[in-house]
């Protein structure tokens, strides 16, 4: 009995390992800050990732029309804040809020 108990606490422990995260730093979708420039035609949607226990950054990310192509934007571009406030205000103006997404 003592054996079999030892097994699954060791299987147990296997498996809450093995799913741990790698990375001291989380699970974070961009790799790098981003760019600075996506042209506004081109994007279908912003999703907002806000910093959380898995990732410690804001994320910016931009699906792009036509292909679905995900891009990162980075926050800190004047490009990224301008796009984000002039999308909030076309959210509040319609109905669906299409434009900008936010994921926690």
């Amino acid at each position: 009995m003592r054996s079999a108990a030892f097994i699954l606490l060791a299987c147990l422990l296997f498996v809450d390992v093995k799913g741990m995260s790698q990375s001291p730093k989380g699970r974070c979708y961009c790799m790098d800050a981003g760019v600075k420039f996506i042209l506004p035609k081109l994007i279908e949607k912003i999703e907002v990732y806000y910093p959380s226990s898995s990732c410690e950054n804001m994320e910016l990310v931009a699906t792009l029309k036509g292909s679905g192509e995900q891009k990162c934007l980075n926050p800190k571009s004047q490009f990224a804040r301008n796009f984000i406030k002039n999308a909030q205000r076309q959210k509040s103006s319609t109905a669906d809020g299409s434009l900008l997404r936010s994921s926690s």
